[in-house]
């Protein structure tokens, strides 16, 4: 995995990984800010230009026990909300 939200690492390491599942993480756990569906979209669609698509997982860049729960809810939402504007991208709508 690898975090991609927020993060100095440069997102094209996980080139390196091509071959195997990734998971990207496109939600900032260190931020009570809860991202938009664009930007985990944005996010995954970046991480696309390094890895296939049918290889990466979205996922959180940690886990979110320090966070309200109300704030981690909505970073789930969004993430998975991101996930779909990408899965209905891909299938051309």
């Amino acid at each position: 995995s690898l975090e991609c939200a927020n993060s100095k690492v440069p997102l094209s390491l996980i080139g390196l990984l091509s071959n195997k599942t990734v998971m990207v993480g496109s939600i900032d756990v260190a931020s009570e800010t809860v991202e938009t569906p664009e930007q985990v979209a944005a996010t995954i669609r970046a991480a696309m230009e390094f890895v296939d698509v049918e290889r990466i997982s979205p996922c959180t860049n940690c886990g979110m026990a320090p966070l309200p729960r109300e704030v981690a809810a909505g970073k789930l939402r969004a993430l998975g909300a991101g996930a779909e504007i990408v899965r209905k991208e891909l299938a051309g709508g």
